[in-house]
């Protein structure tokens, strides 16, 4: 298995690999979309995407979007988006994704790297905490349109 960062290149590998992530999130298939979303970032410099290949296939990524904290006066990464194909699953894949966005921005000097998982994803929560996130407790999160 390797991960590299993506470049243009990989824009249709990972367009795949992005758009079977958001049906896994109940969104409609939109292939063309998601290549048109990706393109735009990787051109602008939006975010950061790691791609994994397994024996040369493209398996998995992770997607980290910059942003800064004006207390401690440094960047931060949010770990966005994280997918590894079904049929990968299992092989370690999604450690080595994290631990590449982790490695990452530790290259960068940012403070760390944040994410967010719903309630009932446990399979995920279990891998973040068995890398070493800390479920946050003295903070609330709100949103608004």
């Amino acid at each position: 298995m390797s991960i590299q960062r993506a470049t243009i290149n990989d824009l249709n590998s990972l367009a795949e690999l992005f758009n079977s992530y958001r049906i896994f999130y109940q969104q409609e298939s939109n292939l063309e979309g998601a290549k048109n979303f990706l393109k735009e970032r990787l051109t602008n410099g939006d975010s950061v995407v790691f791609i994994a290949f397994d024996e040369g296939n493209p398996v998995g990524f992770v997607q980290l979007y910059p942003t800064f904290s004006s207390v401690s006066m440094k960047r931060s990464w949010i770990l966005n988006d994280l997918y590894v194909k079904a049929s990968a699953r299992k092989k370690g894949h999604g450690d080595k994704l994290i631990n590449k966005a982790i490695a990452f921005a530790e290259e960068t000097g940012a403070k760390g790297v944040s994410l967010e998982t719903g309630n009932d994803n446990i399979t995920a929560q279990s891998l973040y905490e068995r890398i070493g996130f800390k479920k946050e407790s003295n903070y609330f999160y709100y949103f608004s349109l």
